[in-house]
């Protein structure tokens, strides 16, 4: 790296924070810093718990993908001081001194103060909570013997989602069908037991009439149980409680699965940063956070309220387009010119319900099935972080297939 260029400095290697690195990269002396060795492409974490993906097609390191462009330093940060312009990170002596500093580092699972949720639910944001979750579905069928009767194995082999957003929903489908064929394939009595539990009056709430009804029907052709206004209230080793319609009902689960929301990354609570009353940083529509020029933040960590629909919030989607928006302003500010706004857009949904089955809303249409799972495979494939991985994944998925992954026997 020249030593005249401008020095940018990402924490967080998510969407954002990757696209921004990648965006960057040839123009300004870029540093990426993440606690983990490998990027993450959330939206198929599903399909890698089904086995329908590798590891590699969905989590590639970040040294490959960055190759030699950008600096990546393994670690987690313990202070940044604006007034230095400086990022410590433990275990490093010298702090890293950045001329713009792009926070994405990102939220972390919000279990709601619900007793007993931290220490027995199993969270779903990372390749080893879905490693987990696999290993406990095998561990649980295994116990059960041939013989048991379909009330014992039912009991045994129940699975409770909590939140009923689209992370519930293709979770839910994609337990509901592995645990179908493992039946199937293992010789079972009757079938396991999904529950899907949402506090609000309705799951997928952010969606479309048509696409949710579909989601409605899905989940009803999967026997998946759907809770609404369903308040889980505790959580032990073996069962949960939960409160529907003033009425406490108690469960006996083989695992709890917590995806009912996230809450802003601990880093976050620590930096003097104007924050709104959930705790995220209120940025500028340039994605600057108020009050601390050259400091920009991006995803759910960040207010950034110039969006055409509420449903954003949260996604990948929308932190790819701020990545492309905060790149060119951080471009702009080294070079003196003003800094630009834009309204994003929704640019369509695609959910995976199952191993073989998806929707994909694009342009006010939905389409839905066995099609619909392929295109949203080629939809991802387009969405990858970069043009050699994008390649080697497609051609994977083209000539190797995509089809799950039983649960051994």
């Amino acid at each position: 790296m020249s030593t005249n260029q401008k020095r940018v400095v990402i924490v967080g290697g998510g969407f954002g924070g990757l696209f921004t690195a990648l965006d960057l990269a040839s123009s300004c002396e870029v540093a990426l810093v993440s606690p983990e060795d490998h990027f993450l492409f959330t939206p198929m974490l599903y399909e890698y718990v089904s086995g329908e993906v590798e590891a590699w097609h969905i989590a590639p390191r970040y040294k490959e993908l960055l190759n030699d462009s950008a600096r990546f330093i393994r670690g987690r940060v313990r202070e940044v001081n604006f007034d230095r312009r400086e990022v410590s990170i433990e275990g490093r002596d010298r702090p890293l001194v950045y001329d713009a500093l792009v926070l994405a580092c990102g939220g972390v699972t919000n279990y709601w103060d619900v007793e007993g949720a931290e220490e027995f639910a199993l969270p779903f944001r990372t390749l080893a909570h879905a490693d987990d979750l696999r290993a406990r579905m095998i561990r649980t069928l295994d116990r059960v013997p041939p013989d048991a009767t379909p009330e014992a194995a039912r009991e045994a082999l129940t699975f409770a989602i909590v939140g009923g957003g689209a992370s519930g929903v293709e979770l839910a489908t994609k337990i509901s069908d592995l645990l179908r064929d493992a039946f199937r394939r293992r010789g079972l009595q009757g079938e396991a037991r999904v529950m899907l539990l949402e506090m609000g009056d309705r799951i997928v709430p952010g969606m479309g009439k048509e696409l949710r009804e579909y989601v409605t029907n899905t989940l009803n052709d999967k026997r998946v149980e759907v809770h609404t206004e369903s308040r889980v209230l505790r959580i032990t080793s073996e069962e949960f409680y939960f409160e529907q319609h003033e009425r406490q009902v108690e469960t006996k689960a083989a695992g709890v699965v917590w995806t009912a929301g996230v809450r802003v990354n601990p880093l976050i609570e620590t930096l003097e940063l104007e924050k709104n009353e959930r705790g995220l940083i209120l940025v500028e529509d340039t994605m600057q956070a108020r009050g601390r020029e050259g400091v920009f933040a991006i995803g759910d960590i960040a207010d950034y309220r110039n969006v055409a629909s509420p449903n954003l919030a949260g996604t990948a989607q929308l932190a790819n387009q701020e990545a492309v928006l905060l790149a060119s302003n951080i471009r702009a500010l080294f070079s003196g010119r003003p800094l630009k706004t834009k309204t994003l857009h929704e640019l369509g949904e695609a959910l995976s319900l199952g191993t073989e089955n998806a929707a994909v809303l694009s342009a006010g249409q939905v389409a839905h099935g066995a099609l619909a799972r392929q295109a949203r495979f080629a939809l991802y494939t387009a969405r990858l972080p970069t043009w050699h991985h994008r390649l080697r994944v497609g051609s994977s998925w083209f000539f190797e297939g995509t089809s799950p992954r039983p649960l051994a026997l």
